[in-house]
């Protein structure tokens, strides 16, 4: 029992650490904007399909080093376009309407992105499903989830902290007005805000399909959905929080696997996100702030 008991926590430290990665991307945009970006679970799926391509294209059998690197980064930078192009033509015309978008406009039109890149998946791709190649033993995978997780967030602190596309993030999370006053070019922060999460995103849906999953159009929904669940439960706009939801609900759900209610896997998820929210409105990490209204 004490075996199982070890596997699953290592098995969920590894899935949490996937989820992470995703959920940073939520983290990113709501910092900055106050926005759920429901389109970044397709972001999450369209970059699978990618890695996948890339990765099998590049000669997996014969380089498997080089065609999982190669193919890895290369999926990031499609990702990272994507989400450049879903913030410049979702996005960016409701905030150039300013005070005259209604409040609900911005979540239907993440909505509509959302449905948009799935049927757009499942015409380009089919609905069938496309493992990926084994380049490394499973356990390997798993450490290598774990170690990119905890760098990327440590970079994303320092990126965040210590530069000064970092400090424009922090202004314009706090009036986007003053911070274009002051000289930030509001724009170009958000498109490479988008840039960096579905990067991310990229990052981790590969890992996910070289661990445990095949690429298909409807892949986005449920690691989307725990992955949004992971930065709330964490403190929304928090990068160190998306990281601790992401283990926690990783950790949770292998260790619902261990009982006879293994099929309720996510209503545990979402019961723990309402306690969570009930005893800490903001997440585990996060901080109350005070609305003008």
């Amino acid at each position: 029992m004490i075996e199982k008991l070890f596997n699953a926590v290592v098995t969920g430290v590894a899935q949490g650490s996937m989820i992470a990665l995703v959920a940073l991307g939520y983290s990113m945009v709501y910092g900055i904007l106050k926005l759920i970006n429901f389109a970044h679970s397709e972001v999450f799926m369209m970059s699978a399909f990618a890695g996948f391509f890339l990765i099998s294209g590049l000669g997996a059998e014969q380089a498997p080093l080089l065609s999982g690197v190669c193919g890895t980064l290369g999926a990031m930078a499609l990702a990272g376009g994507l989400g450049v192009l879903v913030e410049r033509f979702a996005y960016a015309p409701l905030r150039a309407r300013g005070s005259k978008a209604s409040r609900i406009a911005p979540l239907v039109t993440a909505l509509g992105t959302s449905v948009l890149l799935t049927n757009l998946a499942q015409l380009l791709f089919s609905a069938k499903y496309r493992s990926y190649p084994q380049i490394m033993p499973l356990d390997k995978t798993r450490v290598l989830i774990v170690v990119m997780s905890l760098v990327t967030m440590t970079f994303l602190q320092l990126l965040v902290h210590w530069t000064w596309f970092g400090k424009s993030m922090r202004a314009l999370s706090m009036n986007v007005d003053a911070a274009r006053l002051m000289g930030v070019r509001t724009g170009r922060v958000i498109s490479l805000t988008f840039m960096t999460g579905s990067s991310l995103a990229a990052l981790g849906s590969v890992l996910f399909c070289m661990d445990q999953s095949p690429a298909y159009p409807t892949m986005g929904t449920v690691i989307g959905t725990r992955a949004f669940v992971a930065a709330v439960i964490g403190g929304i706009g928090n990068i160190p929080g998306a990281v601790l939801g992401g283990l926690l609900l990783g950790i949770l759900g292998e260790l619902t696997k261990l009982t006879p209610y293994s099929s309720l896997q996510d209503v545990f998820v979402f019961m723990a996100l309402v306690l969570v929210l009930l005893v800490k409105p903001t997440g585990l990490l996060g901080k109350a702030g005070v609305e003008k209204v």
